[in-house]
């Protein structure tokens, strides 16, 4: 598997018809006029290939600034994300991502990087807890006043009306519904505590209901794995990243 980052304008229409087409192998309610519409909202893409140079999976991205009490941070919204299953074994697309992600903070950042993530399917929030050490909402844990009030003022900076704080959650009028063979929860899955806060926080995710989820991706929250993943060896991790008040 070949994971590479590439802009938006740097997408060539065989990779935008090959992105929706395997939105549409997975997703319900994905048609050509919505998705190019949200492409243009992304200024980043992460696609990953297979050995014969097929597109498997990708992952779009929006790079924007924000403040957090008047002090600039980088925010990285995720977009429409899906990897064909036979391709979740490979960990080429994470890998890549967390990569991107931070030469684009590098880059073109400033102040802190926060993950601003949403989510309809449980595989995609289980990355979460593959990368980073804190996250919230979490099942272990309280969200802090702090980042509550940060993921109310990102959430609705970026969806507007279609977030309701008092749920967590983002609605659209017209949802992609993940196709009902990725949308059902495998036996033994809810006993995952990840998983089942999920399913707790999002209970219409069937229904295609985004949960609002935030994250630093500063070295001091990574986890081992994410550390690997990002300079492939472990690296201790500097003081946590996340207050906890």
């Amino acid at each position: 598997m070949n994971g590479t980052l590439r802009a938006r304008e740097q997408l060539t229409a065989s990779d935008r018809a090959a992105m929706l087409q395997l939105m549409q192998r997975h997703f319900e309610g994905v048609d050509a006029p919505r998705f190019h519409a949200d492409l243009e909202q992304k200024n980043w893409a992460v696609l990953l290939h297979d050995d014969a140079g097929k597109l498997v999976g990708f992952s779009t991205l929006l790079l924007t600034q924000s403040l957090d009490r008047d002090r600039p941070i980088t925010v990285i919204c995720s977009g429409d994300t899906i990897v064909h299953p036979r391709a979740w074994r490979s960990t080429a697309l994470p890998r890549t991502w967390i990569r991107a992600v931070r030469r684009l903070h590098a880059e073109h950042g400033e102040g802190p990087l926060w993950w601003l993530l949403i989510t309809s399917g449980y595989r995609t929030y289980r990355f979460l807890p593959v990368f980073c050490r804190t996250f919230y909402p979490c099942y272990n844990a309280a969200t802090p006043p702090r980042v509550a009030r940060l993921m109310r003022q990102l959430a609705t900076e970026r969806y507007g009306d279609r977030y309701a704080p008092e749920t967590g959650l983002v609605r659209f009028e017209r949802p992609q519904r993940l196709r009902a063979a990725l949308r059902d929860v495998p036996a033994g899955k809810s006993a995952d505590p990840h998983v089942a806060h999920f399913l707790a926080c999002n209970p219409g995710h069937e229904q295609g209901d985004e949960l609002v989820s935030l994250a630093e991706l500063g070295d001091g929250n990574l986890t081992s794995a994410g550390l690997r993943m990002l300079y492939g060896q472990t690296r201790q991790p500097a003081a946590p990243a996340l207050p906890s008040t």
